[in-house]
């Protein structure tokens, strides 16, 4: 995998060109050097990385935390950040993200390197094999779902939209490319109070519901009947909620 797209965010160039020069003897491929939130963001989208290299501390108003957390939502590109900060705070707000790795940079002059090349490398090698996977997973599962004759939209806990089928598509007027990473109650109005939303859920057979209204894309509204189910992780805790539905 020598050969993936790299787009590189740090805020200090000599670091960013050292980093640069690093990989590209490695045998990747580094299309953009970038030093704040915002362009990363642009360039991301723009020029689809394979991985995204993230410093936290950049320039402008958005640190790396947060535009790590708006690339992963809108493009589902990995990232790792390569940083000097480790303080609590900082590494639970990174977390929540998601990253793929997490290197600390040394606060060292110029001498040596800020990192370990052989670190960066392995993890970056090990991001892009795991997200290939994942990928793969994807798309199986995404066929297998294509061929259910009923809707399904998936969501985090938090009500947040992660999978949308072929069927759900068709059925509320927009792509999953145009909802993921935004909240369900934006859609389906008689859910607009998460709350009540999980209240309506049984823990064991979720719960059934007839004439939702969901707003289209074209601002009309699809009455639907289906059932909400909640899908819970391995030691049986709440990890988000499934929701199949057809019209009414």
């Amino acid at each position: 995998m020598g050969d993936a797209k790299i787009l590189v965010v740090e805020d200090e160039l000599i670091t960013a060109e050292d980093i640069k020069s690093g990989l590209e003897f490695a045998g990747y491929t580094v299309p953009a050097i970038v030093s704040s939130g915002e362009d990363a963001i642009e360039k991301a989208g723009e020029l689809k990385p394979d991985l995204v290299l993230m410093d936290i501390k950049l320039k402008g108003e958005m640190d790396g935390i947060e535009a790590a957390g708006q690339i992963r939502v809108r493009y589902d590109i990995p990232v790792i950040y390569l940083t000097a900060y480790s303080d609590e705070t900082t590494v639970q707000r990174a977390k929540v993200t998601e990253p793929s790795g997490y290197i600390l940079k040394e606060r060292t002059g110029l001498i040596k390197k800020p990192f370990e090349e052989s670190e960066l490398h392995t993890a970056i090698e090990i991001t892009l094999y795991r997200h290939k996977i994942e990928k793969d997973h994807d798309r199986l599962f995404s066929a297998m779902l294509g061929s259910i004759n009923q809707g399904i939209i998936a969501t985090d806990s938090d009500g947040r939209i992660k999978l949308v089928n072929e069927n759900a598509e068709s059925l509320i007027g927009w792509k999953e490319s145009e909802v993921v990473g935004k909240d369900l109650k934006d859609f389906l109005e008689d859910f607009n109070d998460l709350t009540s939303f999980k209240e309506k859920v049984s823990s064991n057979d979720g719960a059934e519901f007839k004439n939702i209204e969901v707003v289209s894309k074209d601002g009309s509204k699809v009455s639907l009947k289906g059932k909400v189910a909640v899908i819970k992780d391995e030691n049986g805790e709440e990890d988000g909620f499934i929701v199949t539905f057809s019209r009414s």
